[in-house]
C-alpha cells in the first residue's frame, strides 16, 4: 500500500510539474508558488520512497511514523492549496486560449496528488500505535502549528511581489516577522519530532508559553504596521481598490497590487488568530503544571529512623511512597523493608529511636 500511494504521489506531481513548467508563467507570483510547492512534494516524497526501500529508516533516532504522518498532511494540504489558489488566480483568466487546457490538466493532477498523500496521512492513522509513534502528531498544539506554518506559506507568494514593500523599511520588518515565525514554527515541530524537546534547560510548556507570545506580539506589531501603510493614506497607503491602476484592468493574468496587500493583511489576522489560540492553551498548560506542583515539599519528606549499632536505615514512609530492598540511605547505609514498613518489620525485641528529621534525600 505505501509503495502504490508513493508511486502515484510522484507521477502525479512529476506531471503536475511538467505541465505548469511549460506555460510561460514565470512572471506570475502564484504560478511560481505552485510550481515550488509541488517541486517540493516531489523531491521529498523521492527521498522517502529511497529510504524506506533502502530500509534506512531504522537509523534515525526520531519517530519515524510521526514524520510519516507530518509529511503525509502537510503535502496533502499543501497540494490541496495549489488546487486551490493555482485556478483561482491564474487558470481563469487563461480562457480560450491554447495554454488553458494544460493548466486544466495541472490543476487535476494537483488534485490527485491531495487525495494520494491524504490517503497515505488517513492509513498511516490506521497503523498499531506502537514505539513508531509519540502521540504529538494528532494533537492539538501540532494542528496548531500545522495551521500557522500552513498560513505562513501562503502569505509567501503574495509577498513575493517585493514592490508592496521595499520603499518602506517598516514593512520589510513585516516580512521579516513572516520569515521569522515561519522559521520557529518549523524548528518546534522538528524538536518534538526528534524528541529533543525534553533536553531544553526549561519546560516543555514554558517554552511553548514563550514562542506563542513572541509570535503574538510580532503578528500585532506586523498586522498594526501592515494595514496603516498599505491602506492609510496619511502613510502613503491606498484605501481604495479601484484607485490601484493595476486593478483596472479585468482580463490579467496575475493578482492586481491591492488585492495582494488584502491578502496579506486578510492572511496575518487569521494568523494571529491561531497564534492566540495557541497561547492561551499553553498559558493555561504552564498554569496547571504551576499549580500542581506542591507549595510545602518538606511535608512529604520522610522521618528518617535508624536502629543503634546498625547499619540499617528504616524511614517512616509517606503514604504511597515505595521503598525497595537493596536501596540506599543519604549516609550509604541499606534501607530496611517496604511499604508499611515498621517495629513488625524489624522484630519485637528490637526498638526503634529517632535518627533524624530533615529534607528529603
Amino acid at each position: 500500500m505505501g509503495y502504490f500511494l508513493r508511486t502515484l504521489q510522484l507521477l502525479s506531481t512529476c506531471v503536475a510539474i511538467s505541465l505548469v513548467g511549460s506555460l510561460d508563467s514565470w512572471t506570475v507570483p502564484t504560478s511560481n508558488w505552485s510550481f515550488v510547492i509541488l517541486c517540493f512534494c516531489f523531491v521529498v516524497t523521492f527521498i522517502i520512497l529511497i529510504i524506506e526501500s533502502l530500509a534506512l529508516q531504522y537509523c534515525f533516532s526520531f519517530s519515524w511514523g510521526d514524520f510519516l504522518l507530518c509529511h503525509a498532511c502537510y503535502l496533502a494540504l499543501f497540494c490541496l492549496l495549489v488546487s486551490i489558489i493555482y485556478p483561482a488566480t491564474y487558470v481563469q483568466f487563461l480562457f480560450y486560449t491554447p495554454s488553458w487546457d494544460h493548466a486544466i490538466a495541472a490543476t487535476a493532477f494537483c488534485f490527485i496528488s491531495t487525495v494520494a498523500y491524504a490517503t497515505e496521512a488517513i492509513w498511516i492513522l490506521g497503523w498499531p500505535q506502537m514505539d513508531d509513534f509519540t502521540g504529538y502528531i494528532g494533537s492539538l498544539p501540532f494542528l496548531l502549528k500545522m495551521l500557522e506554518t500552513l498560513v505562513a506559506c501562503v502569505i509567501l507568494p503574495f509577498i513575493s511581489n517585493a514592490s508592496l514593500y521595499m520603499d518602506h523599511p517598516l514593512l520589510v520588518s513585516c516580512v521579516a516577522v513572516y520569515s521569522i515565525c515561519f522559521i520557529l514554527g518549523i524548528v518546534t515541530i522538528l524538536l518534538n519530532l526528534a524528541d529533543y524537546e525534553n533536553r531544553l534547560p526549561i519546560s516543555s510548556s514554558t517554552f511553548h508559553l514563550v514562542l506563542s507570545l513572541l509570535s503574538v506580539l510580532l503578528y500585532i506589531g506586523a498586522l498594526v504596521l501592515w494595514s496603516l501603510y498599505q491602506f492609510d493614506e496619511k502613510f502613503g497607503g491606498q484605501p481604495e481598490r479601484s484607485r490601484d491602476v493595476s486593478c483596472q484592468h479585468r482580463l490579467t493574468n496575475y493578482v492586481c497590487v491591492w488585492d495582494q496587500r488584502l491578502a496579506v493583511a486578510i492572511l496575518t489576522a487569521i494568523n494571529l488568530l491561531i497564534y492566540v489560540a495557541d497561547l492561551v492553551y499553553w498559558a493555561r498548560q504552564f498554569s496547571v503544571g504551576t499549580e500542581d506542583q506542591p507549595r510545602d515539599p518538606e511535608h512529604l519528606c520522610s522521618q528518617e529512623v535508624s536502629l543503634p549499632g546498625s547499619d540499617v536505615f528504616l524511614p517512616q514512609l509517606v503514604p504511597g511512597f515505595v521503598i525497595s530492598k537493596g536501596d540506599q540511605a543519604p549516609d550509604g547505609r541499606k534501607l530496611a523493608g517496604a511499604q508499611g514498613a515498621g517495629p513488625s518489620a524489624l522484630g519485637a525485641s528490637q526498638q526503634i529511636v529517632p535518627w533524624k528529621q530533615g529534607s528529603c534525600p
